[in-house]
């Protein structure tokens, strides 16, 4: 009795075990959708074709500058011996900036001027040696006339009276030439004392009192300061050479501003460049950018002396007005991000610019052909195992999925303009990613994704 039970009880756990393995198997196969579940199809996610107003936009990054910035270098080489301006002064035109130690300009005008007073002198002694042979010719001439002399001698007081007059046009070719070297030697000893060429703010400024600095007419000199004109900034951005194209002058555009990040400034498009700027060349990071700048249009760096006496106006004795807070303080150098609105289609037909993906219509052909559906009637005109890759969206019929090939055009962040093959209304499938990209096929069943639910285990692995 005792091993009757033992095997009675040997077979109720063996039964057990194969009901509880029967049991997960059964919920793993449910949950999976190889039982029960096989008329289901894919769960995907799904949008309507809609009517909607689409803008293309450029997105590039760049830095603050000012619209106009020249860069100061002096003419001339030597010690800086005067510099009353510090960074961030307001000049005006024509304002003192630097001035160069003139001791060798100086001593350069007066060896000129020097040169000057020799050439003169010298050609004052060639014009008294041509009146003396014009009047020896004369002489001469009057006594070949009367056949005193003979005609040797005739000839040699013409040729002497021709070498005089050559000496002394000579002379004054010389006298300008000094006088030329004089002007020089002056403007030299001038372009020691530097100006502003142009009222503004002394953006940079790159030396310090006795410092020495080479002038531009040696190599490309030394840049000593910069002034800017900061009451118009503007953003120099890097567009993508698959962007550039896109971009125009005169289009709008959206800045930020890091230093702002809770501000955003209105922009249009004055500059584009026609020389790409490239980085990283001969690598695989290499880069190909083409430098764009966009005017900023919004109020900004406004002189806190003005503000605060337009505020001040009618205050009580002792009241200080503060700075105003409504215009930003842009500075050069700082980063910020552009959106370039490029182009509008008003009223366009779109879907979500998931639901587009890129097929081989000749792979989907046959695979439908494999599964014995009817080959389209351009299957025969085209060769079967030749890639060929269109646009295309799935449009959900019912509980099937059908292919349809579309024309597209521009796109924002979210929606893409779809010019051909969808009439508007249907619904299209917009996911999961892999099931558009990869796993749906024309004419597979295929079930809306519930509200609060993910897609289902057909498409996992994505």
């Amino acid at each position: 009795m005792a091993t009757q039970s033992n095997a009675t009880r040997r077979i109720l756990w063996i039964v057990g075990i194969l009901l509880f393995v029967l049991i997960i198997l059964g919920v793993v196969g449910t949950r999976t959708g190889l039982i029960g579940g096989g008329d289901e199809g894919i769960e995907v996610e799904t949008a309507r074709v809609e009517v909607r107003d689409i803008t293309q936009v450029v997105t590039a990054s760049g830095k603050v500058q000012p619209e106009v910035e020249v860069k100061i270098s002096p003419d001339v080489s030597g010690e800086i011996i005067e510099l009353p301006i510090n960074e961030g002064d307001q000049v005006e035109r024509g304002t003192l900036l630097a001035r160069i130690k003139p001791d060798f300009y100086q001593a350069q005008v007066e060896q000129a001027d020097a040169g000057v007073m020799q050439a003169r002198a010298s050609m004052a002694q060639r014009r008294a040696d041509m009146l003396k042979a014009e009047i020896e010719f004369k002489r001469q001439q009057e006594l070949y006339q009367k056949q005193v002399i003979s005609e040797a001698d005739f000839q040699t007081a013409q040729t002497q009276l021709e070498v005089a007059r050559a000496a002394h046009e000579a002379a004054e070719y010389a006298v300008r030439s000094a006088e030329a070297r004089l002007e020089e030697a002056r403007e030299q000893l001038a372009k020691t004392t530097i100006f502003a060429p142009m009222s503004g703010t002394v953006s940079q400024l790159n030396v310090e009192l006795g410092e020495r600095v080479v002038g531009t007419s040696q190599m490309a000199g030394t840049e000593m300061m910069r002034i800017a004109r900061l009451d118009q900034m503007e953003m120099e951005v890097d567009v993508n050479e698959n962007d550039v194209v896109n971009v125009s002058l005169g289009d709008t555009a959206r800045i930020e501003i890091d230093a702002y990040p809770e501000r955003t400034f209105r922009g249009v498009v004055t500059e584009i460049a026609n020389s790409a700027r490239t980085q990283g060349a001969g690598t695989q990071e290499q880069v190909t950018n083409f430098p764009v700048k966009i005017r900023i249009l919004d109020p900004h760096n406004v002189e806190a002396s003005r503000v605060t006496a337009d505020r001040g106006a009618g205050m009580a004795p002792g009241e200080v007005a503060l700075p105003d807070t409504e215009y930003p303080n842009l500075r050069p150098g700082m980063s910020g991000t552009v959106d370039v609105f490029t182009h509008t289609v008003f009223g366009a037909l779109a879907v979500p610019i998931q639901a587009v993906t890129v097929r081989d219509v000749n792979k989907v052909r046959r695979a439908g052909a494999e599964d014995g559906e009817e080959a389209s009637p351009d299957t025969a005109q085209t060769n079967p195992m030749k890639e060929d890759l269109r646009k295309v969206v799935f449009v959900m019929v019912g509980d099937k999925a059908e292919m349809v090939e579309v024309e597209t055009g521009i796109s924002d962040d979210a929606h893409i303009e779809i010019k051909s093959g969808l009439s508007g209304g249907e619904t299209v499938i917009i996911g999961p990613y892999r099931a558009v990209s990869r796993e749906l096929m024309p004419g597979m069943t295929v079930r809306k994704q519930e509200a609060g639910r993910r897609p289902g285990p057909a498409i996992a692995g994505q």
